[in-house]
């Protein structure tokens, strides 16, 4: 059985399994994969039995999915899932934006980072990103808590900025979960911590 976590009085937020797939595949499908293609795959490395080049994307995120390496909480309207908040080991998301000055700064490797999010077009600018926040990090705290790392955008009062560019999520809605700021990386992106608790204490 699937396990729900962070329910809303209209959603429900259930991670990412190969029971979940499909309503996973179906919101990147709405949307043309997501990010020109990438289906989510970014942030993934190769695995043991799973070379990235050797499948299309889609195929790649769902290999991953069966071998458990790929993790998300997907808020769910219904049966639809409308946004998810991808997490994981450094180990399963390798491929972060400015990865050498991360790398260089980084004291206290975390063993946990969130790097991308997606809500649906139909459902954005209406909080549904912070829900997918919080189910991820309940779902870490599930899973024995401990140091998470991310690496919002910078937005400037005033500014808007396209969908894309915010793959994952802004200083302030992090820093609203209680996420600490550390340091700035690359021109746009910062450095964001939060110690999570084991669920139950």
């Amino acid at each position: 059985m699937t396990e729900e976590v962070a329910p809303t009085t209209a959603h429900v937020v259930r991670p990412l399994t190969p029971e979940t797939f499909p309503a996973w595949l179906a919101l990147a499908q709405k949307h043309n994969g997501v990010w020109g293609g990438c289906y989510c795959s970014y942030f993934h490395g190769d695995t043991e039995h799973t070379v990235k080049d050797d499948y299309d994307r889609a195929t790649f995120k769902q290999r991953l999915v069966e071998e458990g390496v790929a993790h998300a909480a997907l808020v769910f309207e219904g049966d639809a899932a409308i946004a998810w908040c991808e997490y994981g080991s450094p180990d399963e998301l390798p491929g972060i934006y400015h990865r050498k000055e991360y790398d260089a700064g980084e004291q206290n490797p975390a063993p946990w980072r969130i790097t991308c999010f997606f809500v649906d077009r139909d459902h954005r600018r209406s909080g549904v990103a912070r829900e997918a926040l919080d189910g991820a990090l309940d779902l870490i705290a599930q899973a024995g808590g401990g140091e998470v790392v991310s690496f919002p955008n910078v937005v400037e009062p005033g500014t808007k900025t396209s969908s894309s560019f915010l793959h994952n999520g802004t200083r302030a809605m992090f820093e609203k979960a209680g996420f600490t700021f550390e340091r700035r990386i690359g021109k746009n992106k910062t450095v964001v911590r939060l110690t999570v608790a084991p669920a139950g204490r």
